[in-house]
């Protein structure tokens, strides 16, 4: 993913929105954050990005847009920026331009797009709001924005390392079919979290022993449940594995999340803190896995089960031909990345809304199975669960994996509920 110097945004942007607005008269109000939280979803699914990268983006964007809400009338804590924001700024104004400022630099080879986005936004602001409130909101925005960049382009994410190739003793991994890649995003391990204090401060236990009945009865789980070819998994798991494999936990759960903020009438404020706090929740929970994968460095299931017969335990049977029903990811198995960021997002979701919340998940995948599905829960847990099953039925990760995953997620969670966007003084959640 490509990156560009900030650029200031001066009053042209003000200009094609009253233009705009001349050209095609009233516009229907519109809930700016959600707005611009779905363009950059939309942006991730365009250019590929991966999960854990869009982790870091989703954080940045929804960083930047809290900050610049909630730094016109402050009623929680900043998660980097200072309220500093001129008189009656327009927060409308000033949350378009912190994700327009974010995302132009984060995704480059899609500026003429954002721009269009940019016009119709600010003309629909501009029906109902003074033009000094605009220009206030406007740079008050864009403030945000580069100061968000600022602070994140030295957390670690570039330079990236040297390829990753892992090792051949009995347990570690190494690259996997069918690209037999490096190990991806290994700077994940040590780069600068949001809130948690490292990232390693919540890092699991290890993965069980090859030779230990612990292993030996995970390895057998998804050697039956995870095979191509599997005749013991039920054609609504081996939907559900290719359905959570088909996007991105951040799309998963930002959409989930403004779903439920709509049904309860959020304001744009909460709203703004709701994505924050979700987002940066599964930013730190991608470190704090990513940690815990390059530090164990454990094999995947379809190097454990074509090679059983090096890793020293006679309950576990080798199966040079076995093939998992998911293409595994190219980096070490332990912790479960998707159950990390799940149970993460989870937390963050059960304590704005209740553990017990009925709600849909959607994909954003156009491909088949998973174009068209939705999933249904009545509750948080329930969909952890079957994050962590469709990691294991796909056949890419142990159990020991997920589980190792739902608490790590949990905990990093609750850590960054607890320790960041707090309610200011006198002010209440």
């Amino acid at each position: 993913m490509k990156t560009v110097n900030m650029k200031a945004i001066n009053m042209k942007a003000a200009v094609m929105a009253y233009t705009l607005l001349a050209l095609t008269g009233t516009l229907a109000r519109a809930d700016e954050v959600a707005n611009w939280n779905n363009i950059m979803l939309q942006a991730g699914h365009t250019d590929v990005t991966s999960p854990v990268v869009m982790s870091r983006v989703a954080a940045i964007v929804a960083g930047a847009v809290y900050d610049a809400v909630n730094g016109i009338d402050p009623r929680f804590t900043p998660l980097h920026v200072a309220p500093a924001a001129a008189p009656g700024a327009s927060r409308r104004a000033a949350a378009v331009l912190a994700a327009y400022g974010t995302l132009v630099n984060l995704y480059p080879d899609q500026k003429p797009l954002f721009d269009t986005q940019l016009a119709s936004s600010l003309a629909s602001i501009a029906q109902s709001e003074h033009p000094v409130a605009m220009a206030r909101g406007i740079a008050w925005g864009q403030t945000v924005a580069a100061q968000i960049l600022a602070w994140r382009s030295t957390d670690g994410f570039t330079p990236a390392p040297p390829p990753f190739m892992g090792g051949l003793a009995p347990g570690e991994w190494r690259p996997t079919p069918p690209a037999l890649a490096p190990g991806a995003d290994p700077q994940f391990a040590y780069m600068t979290p949001w809130v948690i204090q490292s990232p390693s401060q919540f890092q699991p236990a290890a993965p069980p022993d090859l030779t230990s009945a612990w292993y030996t009865s995970v390895f057998d789980e998804v050697k039956s449940m995870g095979s191509a070819t599997s005749v013991t998994r039920t054609a609504d798991e081996t939907l559900y594995s290719t359905f959570w494999a088909s996007s991105t936990p951040a799309y998963f759960f930002d959409t989930t999340a403004l779903s439920l903020a709509a049904q309860h009438h959020r304001t744009l404020l909460d709203e703004a803190r709701l994505l924050a706090l979700l987002n940066v929740a599964m930013a730190d929970a991608a470190i704090g896995a990513w940690e815990g994968k390059y530090y164990y460095v454990f094999w995947r299931p379809i190097t454990a089960i074509t090679l059983a017969d090096t890793d020293d335990n006679p309950e576990t049977e080798p199966d040079p031909a076995w093939m998992p029903l998911l293409v595994t990811p190219p980096f070490p198995e332990y912790p479960a990345g998707h159950p990390t960021l799940s149970s993460a997002a989870a937390t963050v979701l059960a304590r704005q809304f209740g553990w017990q919340t009925s709600f849909n998940v959607i994909s954003d995948s156009t491909f088949l199975p998973a174009a068209g599905v939705v999933r249904s829960f009545t509750s948080f847990p329930s969909a952890v669960a079957e994050v962590s099953n469709a990691r294991v039925f796909g056949g890419i990760h142990f159990r020991s994996a997920t589980n190792a995953g739902e608490v790590l997620g949990t905990a990093i969670g609750t850590y960054v509920i607890d320790n960041a966007f707090l309610p200011c003084h006198g002010q209440t959640r």
